[in-house]
Protein backbone atom coordinates (compact mmCIF):
# COMPACT_ATOMS: atom_id res chain seq x y z
CA UNK A 1 0.00 0.00 0.00
CA UNK A 2 2.80 2.44 0.07
CA UNK A 3 3.63 4.22 -2.50
CA UNK A 4 6.99 6.19 -3.92
CA UNK A 5 7.48 10.08 -3.69
CA UNK A 6 10.38 12.17 -5.31
CA UNK A 7 11.23 14.77 -3.10
CA UNK A 8 13.54 16.47 -5.34
CA UNK A 9 16.97 15.29 -4.53
CA UNK A 10 16.30 12.20 -6.83
CA UNK A 11 15.53 10.16 -3.81
CA UNK A 12 12.16 8.23 -3.73
CA UNK A 13 11.09 7.82 -0.53
CA UNK A 14 8.18 5.61 0.77
CA UNK A 15 4.96 7.18 1.44
CA UNK A 16 3.89 5.82 4.35
CA UNK A 17 0.22 5.47 3.86
CA UNK A 18 -1.51 5.58 8.09
CA UNK A 19 -5.20 5.94 7.31
CA UNK A 20 -7.24 4.01 7.78
CA UNK A 21 -5.61 2.77 11.17
CA UNK A 22 -6.95 -0.35 11.27
CA UNK A 23 -7.39 -2.53 8.06
CA UNK A 24 -8.57 -5.74 8.84
CA UNK A 25 -11.79 -5.04 10.04
CA UNK A 26 -14.26 -2.34 9.51
CA UNK A 27 -14.36 0.26 12.59
CA UNK A 28 -16.37 3.07 12.88
CA UNK A 29 -17.17 6.07 15.63
CA UNK A 30 -14.38 6.50 17.37
CA UNK A 31 -14.19 7.48 21.00
CA UNK A 32 -10.20 7.52 22.90
CA UNK A 33 -9.31 7.67 26.41
CA UNK A 34 -6.01 8.78 27.10
CA UNK A 35 -4.63 6.61 30.66
CA UNK A 36 -1.35 6.47 32.01
CA UNK A 37 0.24 7.81 28.70
CA UNK A 38 -1.76 4.56 26.47
CA UNK A 39 -4.38 6.23 24.28
CA UNK A 40 -7.44 3.50 24.28
CA UNK A 41 -9.61 3.74 20.96
CA UNK A 42 -12.86 2.30 21.28
CA UNK A 43 -14.73 1.52 18.23
CA UNK A 44 -18.07 0.25 16.04
CA UNK A 45 -17.51 -2.82 14.16
CA UNK A 46 -19.34 -2.70 11.06
CA UNK A 47 -20.20 -6.54 9.92
CA UNK A 48 -22.82 -5.43 6.93
CA UNK A 49 -22.37 -8.05 4.30
CA UNK A 50 -20.99 -7.10 0.56
CA UNK A 51 -23.71 -4.73 -1.01
CA UNK A 52 -25.89 -4.99 2.35
CA UNK A 53 -27.52 -1.23 2.60
CA UNK A 54 -27.88 -1.58 6.02
CA UNK A 55 -25.90 -1.70 9.63
CA UNK A 56 -25.13 -4.91 11.30
CA UNK A 57 -23.49 -4.21 14.45
CA UNK A 58 -23.45 -6.38 17.57
CA UNK A 59 -19.99 -5.93 19.14
CA UNK A 60 -17.88 -2.60 19.71
CA UNK A 61 -13.99 -3.06 19.63
CA UNK A 62 -10.39 -1.67 21.47
CA UNK A 63 -7.41 -0.65 20.16
CA UNK A 64 -3.95 0.63 22.15
CA UNK A 65 -1.32 2.57 21.58
CA UNK A 66 1.47 4.69 22.99
CA UNK A 67 2.18 6.54 19.56
CA UNK A 68 -0.78 7.34 17.69
CA UNK A 69 0.85 5.20 15.05
CA UNK A 70 0.92 1.06 15.74
CA UNK A 71 -2.15 0.00 17.22
CA UNK A 72 -2.38 -3.42 19.60
CA UNK A 73 -6.26 -5.06 19.14
CA UNK A 74 -8.01 -6.44 22.09
CA UNK A 75 -10.81 -7.66 20.50
CA UNK A 76 -14.26 -7.36 20.90
CA UNK A 77 -14.38 -5.86 24.66
CA UNK A 78 -18.07 -4.91 24.66
CA UNK A 79 -21.37 -7.10 23.03
CA UNK A 80 -24.94 -6.18 22.49
CA UNK A 81 -26.02 -9.24 24.30
CA UNK A 82 -24.18 -7.93 27.59
CA UNK A 83 -27.10 -5.90 27.95
CA UNK A 84 -30.10 -8.08 28.92
CA UNK A 85 -32.52 -5.32 27.74
CA UNK A 86 -30.91 -4.33 24.07
CA UNK A 87 -32.12 -6.03 21.12
CA UNK A 88 -29.36 -5.10 19.09
CA UNK A 89 -27.64 -2.00 16.56
CA UNK A 90 -23.86 -1.63 18.38
CA UNK A 91 -23.84 2.15 17.47
CA UNK A 92 -21.44 5.11 18.30
CA UNK A 93 -20.42 4.74 22.12
CA UNK A 94 -18.27 7.14 24.83
CA UNK A 95 -15.71 6.01 27.44
CA UNK A 96 -14.37 8.13 30.68
CA UNK A 97 -12.59 7.74 33.76
CA UNK A 98 -13.94 8.69 37.13
CA UNK A 99 -11.94 7.85 40.64
CA UNK A 100 -10.17 4.83 38.77
CA UNK A 101 -13.32 3.52 37.45
CA UNK A 102 -14.69 3.05 33.84
CA UNK A 103 -17.41 4.00 32.15
CA UNK A 104 -18.26 2.88 28.84
CA UNK A 105 -21.88 4.92 27.78
CA UNK A 106 -23.27 2.43 24.04
CA UNK A 107 -26.15 3.48 21.90
CA UNK A 108 -27.97 0.27 21.15
CA UNK A 109 -31.74 -0.61 19.93
CA UNK A 110 -33.92 -1.52 22.83
CA UNK A 111 -35.67 -4.88 23.41
CA UNK A 112 -39.38 -3.36 24.57
CA UNK A 113 -39.50 -0.06 24.52
CA UNK A 114 -39.89 1.20 20.85
CA UNK A 115 -36.38 3.35 19.24
CA UNK A 116 -32.93 3.36 20.91
CA UNK A 117 -31.65 3.60 24.62
CA UNK A 118 -28.26 4.25 26.69
CA UNK A 119 -26.38 1.91 28.48
CA UNK A 120 -23.92 2.01 30.60
CA UNK A 121 -21.12 -0.79 31.58
CA UNK A 122 -18.27 -0.58 34.03
CA UNK A 123 -14.72 -2.05 34.56
CA UNK A 124 -11.92 -1.39 36.74
CA UNK A 125 -9.46 -1.10 33.64
CA UNK A 126 -9.60 0.04 30.29
CA UNK A 127 -9.54 -3.40 28.76
CA UNK A 128 -11.97 -4.83 30.89
CA UNK A 129 -14.03 -6.44 31.87
CA UNK A 130 -16.89 -4.59 31.10
CA UNK A 131 -20.45 -5.15 32.88
CA UNK A 132 -23.72 -4.00 32.27
CA UNK A 133 -23.67 -1.33 35.49
CA UNK A 134 -27.49 -1.17 35.82
CA UNK A 135 -29.54 -3.96 34.20
CA UNK A 136 -31.53 -1.54 32.38
CA UNK A 137 -31.65 1.12 30.33
CA UNK A 138 -29.99 4.84 31.45
CA UNK A 139 -31.97 6.60 29.02
CA UNK A 140 -34.46 5.32 26.66
CA UNK A 141 -35.99 6.70 23.41
CA UNK A 142 -39.01 8.12 25.38
CA UNK A 143 -36.96 10.43 27.97
CA UNK A 144 -37.46 13.47 27.95
CA UNK A 145 -40.23 13.18 26.37
CA UNK A 146 -42.06 10.97 23.85
CA UNK A 147 -41.47 12.69 20.12
CA UNK A 148 -42.20 9.70 18.08
CA UNK A 149 -38.74 10.23 16.45
CA UNK A 150 -35.57 7.84 17.37
CA UNK A 151 -33.50 9.98 18.72
CA UNK A 152 -31.51 8.39 21.86
CA UNK A 153 -28.39 7.76 19.80
CA UNK A 154 -24.21 8.85 20.01
CA UNK A 155 -23.99 9.68 23.94
CA UNK A 156 -20.88 11.72 24.29
CA UNK A 157 -19.61 12.47 28.15
CA UNK A 158 -17.29 14.92 29.96
CA UNK A 159 -16.29 14.76 33.28
CA UNK A 160 -14.83 18.35 34.09
CA UNK A 161 -14.66 20.22 37.78
CA UNK A 162 -15.54 16.36 39.30
CA UNK A 163 -19.14 16.84 37.29
CA UNK A 164 -19.96 14.55 34.55
CA UNK A 165 -22.52 15.60 31.57
CA UNK A 166 -24.35 13.56 29.22
CA UNK A 167 -24.78 14.68 25.45
CA UNK A 168 -27.04 12.99 22.80
CA UNK A 169 -29.19 12.89 19.77
CA UNK A 170 -30.69 12.36 15.98
CA UNK A 171 -31.79 15.60 14.11
CA UNK A 172 -32.57 17.19 18.35
CA UNK A 173 -29.32 17.37 20.78
CA UNK A 174 -29.87 16.79 24.20
CA UNK A 175 -27.87 17.23 27.46
CA UNK A 176 -27.99 16.61 31.11
CA UNK A 177 -25.70 16.05 34.44
CA UNK A 178 -24.97 12.70 35.52
CA UNK A 179 -24.76 12.17 39.51
CA UNK A 180 -21.53 10.92 41.09
CA UNK A 181 -22.10 7.08 40.28
CA UNK A 182 -22.09 8.01 36.49
CA UNK A 183 -25.12 6.13 35.99
CA UNK A 184 -28.23 8.23 36.66
CA UNK A 185 -29.68 11.12 35.82
CA UNK A 186 -28.83 13.74 38.00
CA UNK A 187 -30.77 17.36 36.41
CA UNK A 188 -33.38 18.47 34.17
CA UNK A 189 -32.63 17.31 30.72
CA UNK A 190 -32.22 20.69 27.74
CA UNK A 191 -32.15 20.45 23.80
CA UNK A 192 -29.30 22.53 22.46
CA UNK A 193 -29.98 24.36 19.60
CA UNK A 194 -27.20 23.69 16.92
CA UNK A 195 -27.48 24.55 12.94
CA UNK A 196 -28.63 21.24 10.82
CA UNK A 197 -27.58 18.84 13.47
CA UNK A 198 -27.78 15.18 12.14
CA UNK A 199 -25.82 12.95 15.06
CA UNK A 200 -22.27 12.08 15.99
CA UNK A 201 -22.14 14.99 19.34
CA UNK A 202 -19.11 14.89 20.73
CA UNK A 203 -18.14 17.32 23.56
CA UNK A 204 -14.25 18.12 24.97
CA UNK A 205 -12.52 21.49 26.77
CA UNK A 206 -9.20 22.97 25.99
CA UNK A 207 -8.08 25.74 27.59
CA UNK A 208 -11.05 26.61 29.11
CA UNK A 209 -13.44 26.22 26.10
CA UNK A 210 -15.91 23.33 25.53
CA UNK A 211 -16.31 22.48 22.33
CA UNK A 212 -19.55 20.26 21.27
CA UNK A 213 -18.74 18.57 17.50
CA UNK A 214 -21.26 16.97 15.30
CA UNK A 215 -22.26 15.37 12.42
CA UNK A 216 -23.65 18.58 10.21
CA UNK A 217 -26.06 18.40 7.20
CA UNK A 218 -26.37 15.10 5.03
CA UNK A 219 -24.29 13.93 3.65
CA UNK A 220 -22.44 14.88 6.59
CA UNK A 221 -19.42 17.31 7.59
CA UNK A 222 -18.54 18.10 10.97
CA UNK A 223 -19.59 21.13 12.41
CA UNK A 224 -18.83 22.89 15.91
CA UNK A 225 -20.19 25.08 18.37
CA UNK A 226 -18.51 26.44 21.92
CA UNK A 227 -18.84 27.98 25.17
CA UNK A 228 -17.15 28.76 28.27
CA UNK A 229 -19.32 27.30 30.71
CA UNK A 230 -21.46 23.64 29.93
CA UNK A 231 -24.55 25.85 31.28
CA UNK A 232 -24.57 28.72 28.95
CA UNK A 233 -25.94 28.33 24.99
CA UNK A 234 -23.42 27.30 22.84
CA UNK A 235 -22.04 29.94 20.21
CA UNK A 236 -21.98 28.21 16.46
CA UNK A 237 -18.45 28.45 15.13
CA UNK A 238 -18.63 26.77 11.36
CA UNK A 239 -17.01 23.13 10.04
CA UNK A 240 -14.37 21.69 10.74
CA UNK A 241 -13.97 18.82 8.49
CA UNK A 242 -15.17 17.84 4.96
CA UNK A 243 -17.48 14.44 4.25
CA UNK A 244 -15.34 11.48 4.12
CA UNK A 245 -14.49 9.37 1.75
CA UNK A 246 -17.14 7.05 0.65
CA UNK A 247 -19.18 7.65 3.68
CA UNK A 248 -22.24 9.73 4.49
CA UNK A 249 -22.27 10.08 7.92
CA UNK A 250 -19.06 11.52 10.25
CA UNK A 251 -18.67 11.04 13.69
CA UNK A 252 -15.34 13.00 15.24
CA UNK A 253 -13.63 12.26 18.39
CA UNK A 254 -11.04 14.72 19.58
CA UNK A 255 -8.42 14.03 22.03
CA UNK A 256 -4.96 15.60 23.49
CA UNK A 257 -1.87 13.11 23.37
CA UNK A 258 1.99 13.90 24.72
CA UNK A 259 0.65 17.80 23.70
CA UNK A 260 -0.72 17.60 20.80
CA UNK A 261 -4.55 17.38 19.33
CA UNK A 262 -5.87 14.67 17.37
CA UNK A 263 -8.90 14.38 15.18
CA UNK A 264 -10.28 10.50 14.61
CA UNK A 265 -13.13 10.35 12.28
CA UNK A 266 -14.38 7.45 9.56
CA UNK A 267 -14.32 6.99 6.33
CA UNK A 268 -15.54 4.46 3.49
CA UNK A 269 -12.13 4.15 1.93
CA UNK A 270 -11.10 0.10 2.42
CA UNK A 271 -11.63 -2.55 -0.35
CA UNK A 272 -15.35 -3.11 -0.26
CA UNK A 273 -16.07 -0.45 2.21
CA UNK A 274 -19.39 2.48 2.72
CA UNK A 275 -20.82 4.53 4.54
CA UNK A 276 -22.08 0.74 6.11
CA UNK A 277 -18.04 -0.64 6.24
CA UNK A 278 -16.58 2.30 7.61
CA UNK A 279 -12.83 2.58 8.91
CA UNK A 280 -11.22 4.70 11.94
CA UNK A 281 -8.76 7.22 10.64
CA UNK A 282 -6.62 10.16 12.60
CA UNK A 283 -4.81 13.53 11.78
CA UNK A 284 -3.97 16.44 13.52
CA UNK A 285 -6.13 19.12 14.86
CA UNK A 286 -5.04 22.87 15.28
CA UNK A 287 -6.14 26.17 16.93
CA UNK A 288 -6.03 29.19 16.21
CA UNK A 289 -4.75 32.36 18.81
CA UNK A 290 -8.30 32.83 19.37
CA UNK A 291 -9.09 28.85 20.28
CA UNK A 292 -11.24 28.12 17.36
CA UNK A 293 -10.74 24.90 15.38
CA UNK A 294 -8.87 24.80 12.53
CA UNK A 295 -10.18 22.89 9.61
CA UNK A 296 -9.07 19.08 9.52
CA UNK A 297 -7.22 17.90 6.59
CA UNK A 298 -8.07 14.19 6.00
CA UNK A 299 -4.64 12.34 4.73
CA UNK A 300 -4.39 8.83 3.37
CA UNK A 301 -0.79 9.44 5.25
CA UNK A 302 -2.27 9.92 8.85
CA UNK A 303 0.23 10.39 10.92
CA UNK A 304 2.75 8.05 9.86
CA UNK A 305 3.54 11.53 7.53
CA UNK A 306 5.14 12.99 10.60
CA UNK A 307 7.89 9.88 10.97
CA UNK A 308 8.94 9.62 7.23
CA UNK A 309 11.74 11.35 5.72
CA UNK A 310 12.12 15.03 5.50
Amino acid sequence: MNALVNRGSGTEWPVLVGNPIVTDVYTSDPVVLVHDGVAYLYTGHDEAPPGADRYVMRNWLCFSSTDLVSWRPHGPLLRVDQFAWARDGAKASSVVERDGRFFWYVAVNHATIEGGAIGVAVSDHPTGPFQDALGRALVTNDVPFDTGDDHTIDPSVIVHDDQASLFWGKERCFSTRLDDSMTALAGPISEIELPEFKEGAYVHERNGWFYLSYGFAYPQRVAYARCRNLNEPWTFEGIVSEVPGNCATNRPAIVEFAGRWYFFYHNGVLPGGSSHRRSVCVDRLTYDDHGRMNRVRMTTEGLRSELSPA
